[in-house]
């Protein structure tokens, strides 16, 4: 009966805060941490407020919407009636970071009527668990909805320190993150995280971003927040035909930051089902790719005198990852139309017809030959128009020559996207807007026909869709390595631990981590040390992980490549053994096809020395560790970042591992299960 008390005392504060009255349609999580009260306010608007052990996490906040073609639905409000289930199952992952996740909430339905003449309903559907809150709103009508912006506010209950990323600037998704007060927030991309003054973390999320406008958070005053709609060209920022539901509103709810990322779990069960049925054609993998060098400056796109995307080189590359054990080798610019200026309009682009020096069939067949296989790629510098008129032939290309896998790519600025309307017109539009999240699922579906996995970049952002099309591997949709190439600034030291608490709630990232080189274009320093590099394989998660550097410096740096030859990309299980916000972290992952356990730890740019009891470990089991640390002196500021300390112990549950990290360092380890 805990939970019962939990709820009677956070509604009770909440309700005394918000001057409502006493009755209130009310829910609490399965354990009891976790309440939600739903109810009438001032004018009839409907509003809800969730509390964390009976303290206020989110104070009255109001739902609703306004219309293009008809009165909003915000006042006026009666709740006429109320349903409630639960619900405790488990599922399987065909990959991911875990193998099994379970599935356990309390659902409140809340029927909302209006009490004016027009008497138009809307439901709110709440699912309340241990670490988190999902609600949607349901379009029980039939007829069309044009929707001209949600109402729905977030009103955060306590001063807060927040991480967020502008929304609606020139490069999408791709800027660092503002560490602010909470009334400091403009217009943030989602994930948001909250770190609230008792404590308390929360990330605001969406999940299930089907046919709507992705949703960005916006500071009304104070803590209180609001979603915004991303834009669309034909005016109303949503229309559907009735019924229909909107994507989930997310809040992950957790004590610290570790269990903030364990949270994310949520994201995924607020998506349906695996809808492909087997998906054992979809494929984990390591590779390497004819790509850094671009970024480099030293091979290009393009054709000409250093084109990277030839025959010769991408057979050469083939020799050196299939020697290595990689199983994929990604080759940007191998097809016609990146000459000129691909960025501004992609309609050069042929998806079907290779560069005169690339013999696609050819480099597929020895890839094949070698246990391998390309990777396709389909830059489209979001001329999904032009994209859309070649998909299904470029898609029976890959499908025809056994590549399995596609990157695909939305160069173009946040308001690029060249989409072709109902009237046959080409308009603009945003990357998270409508139009996209019908463009990206009608990729991966078709793709899923061709049994093609896809990996997209300059991608819709992560909601965890991933569930119900397994075939969406992973995706970029944040600053990878690449700006740690030309970037002005490149990554900060402390850009990765704040991924893993951020961006890294939504799902996988491609981020393209290993170069062990640690230099970009022109011999520019990257801010990082070489053991980090090896930790970001397990800190950063991604079921397809790139070995970024040249061939060359792998070859300079054999030791330290050798972790990234053995790490594993598909884990059964994932553990936060530590974190910050920002300030560092630490992940152990076990391997989904061995015994073997990895760990990754990685700080900013402070020093850290960290003591880590190593209990995820099976006991009984004794385990050869192998690991990878920043050595003496190590620091990304110095020539030192090179300095590695690579060591073997036996170690086994209950053990303490100590690590220390030099100034953006890090360190990873692999433990191998001995017999």
């Amino acid at each position: 009966m805990g939970f019962v008390r939990h709820l009677i005392a956070a509604m009770l504060a909440l309700g005394g805060m918000a001057g409502l009255p006493a009755q209130a349609a009310t829910v609490a999580s399965p354990g009891g941490t976790i309440a939600v009260s739903v109810d009438i306010g001032n004018e009839g608007r409907a509003v809800y407020s969730i509390a964390r052990h009976g303290t206020p996490v989110v104070a009255a906040s109001q739902l609703g919407f306004l219309f293009t073609d008809a009165p909003q639905i915000a006042r006026n409000m009666a709740i006429d009636g109320t349903a409630m289930r639960e619900v405790d199952e488990s599922w399987t992952q065909p990959w991911g970071e875990w193998t099994t996740v379970r599935n356990r909430f309390r659902e409140l339905r809340v029927h909302l009527r209006e009490t004016t003449a027009r008497a138009r309903r809307l439901d709110v559907v709440f699912r309340v668990y241990d670490d988190g809150v999902g609600f949607r709103y349901e379009f029980p009508d039939a007829g069309p909805v044009n929707i001209a912006e949600e109402l729905t506010q977030f009103n955060i209950a306590q001063p807060a320190t927040a991480w967020w990323c502008a929304a609606f600037e020139s490069n999408r998704e791709e800027m660092l993150y503002h560490r602010t007060p909470i009334a400091e927030i403009g217009t943030a991309q989602t994930p948001l995280t909250l770190r609230l003054a008792d404590g308390t973390h929360v990330a605001i999320h969406e999940a299930a971003l089907v046919d709507y406008a992705g949703m960005n958070i916006a500071k009304v005053e104070g803590g209180l927040l609001k979603a915004v709609l991303t834009p669309s060209s034909s005016g109303p920022k949503v229309s559907r035909m009735g019924p229909f539901t909107t994507s989930w509103r997310v809040l992950m709810i957790a004590a610290d930051a570790p269990g903030l990322y364990m949270a994310n779990r949520l994201v995924l069960n607020l998506n349906e089902p695996n809808k492909l049925g087997d998906v054992s054609w979809v494929h984990p993998r390591k590779y390497m790719g004819i790509w850094w060098g671009m970024h480099l400056g030293s091979q290009s796109w393009a054709s000409g005198p250093v084109h990277g995307a030839t025959t010769a080189n991408a057979l050469k590359a083939i020799d050196f990852a299939a020697a290595n054990g990689f199983g994929g080798l990604l080759v940007e610019g191998w097809n016609k139309g990146w000459d000129g200026d691909w960025f501004a309009d992609g309609s050069s682009f042929s998806f079907t017809e290779p560069y005169s020096d690339f013999d696609l069939p050819r480099v597929q067949a020895y890839a094949r030959a070698h246990g391998m296989t390309l990777i396709g790629h389909h830059e489209t510098s979001a001329n999904i128009a032009h994209y859309e008129e070649q998909l299904g032939a470029a898609l029976d290309l890959e499908q025809r020559l056994g590549i399995d896998t596609v990157k695909t790519g939305y160069v173009s600025d946040a308001g690029g996207v060249q989409a072709r309307g109902a009237d046959g017109q080409i308009h603009f539009e945003w990357h998270e807007g409508q139009v996209m999240a019908r463009h990206h699922l009608l990729v991966v579906t078709e793709a899923a026909k061709r049994h093609v996995a896809v990996v997209a970049h300059e991608p819709i952002k992560d909601t965890g869709l991933r569930r119900t099309y397994p075939n969406w591997l992973s995706r970029e949709g944040q600053r990878g390595m690449e700006y740690n190439a030309w970037g002005n600034p490149k990554n900060p030291p402390e850009h990765e631990a704040t991924l893993v608490f951020t961006r890294m709630l939504g799902g996988p990232m491609d981020f393209t981590p290993g170069v062990l080189s640690l230099k970009g274009k022109g011999g520019s320093d990257i801010l990082s040390t070489a053991a980090k590099q090896l930790a970001l394989y397990i800190v950063l998660y991604s079921p397809v992980q790139m070995a970024a550097d040249l061939p060359e410096n792998y070859a300079r740096y054999p030791a330290a490549f050798q972790f990234i030859k053995d790490v594993a990309v598909d884990w059964s299980d994932t553990h936060v053994l530590n974190g910050a916000v920002g300030d560092y972290v630490t992940m152990a992952r076990k391997d989904r096809r061995s015994e073997n356990w990895y760990l990754g730890t990685v700080t900013n740019a402070e020093a850290r020395t960290l003591r880590l009891p190593l209990d995820f470990l099976t006991p009984g089991k004794r385990y050869m560790a192998q690991i990878y640390r920043d050595g003496p002196g190590a620091d990304y500021r110095t020539e030192a970042r090179h300095a590695m300390t690579i060591e073997t112990r036996t170690l086994t549950h209950g053990d303490v591992l100590t690590l220390p990290l030099g100034p953006g360092g890090g360190a990873a380890v692999r433990f191998v299960a001995m017999p």
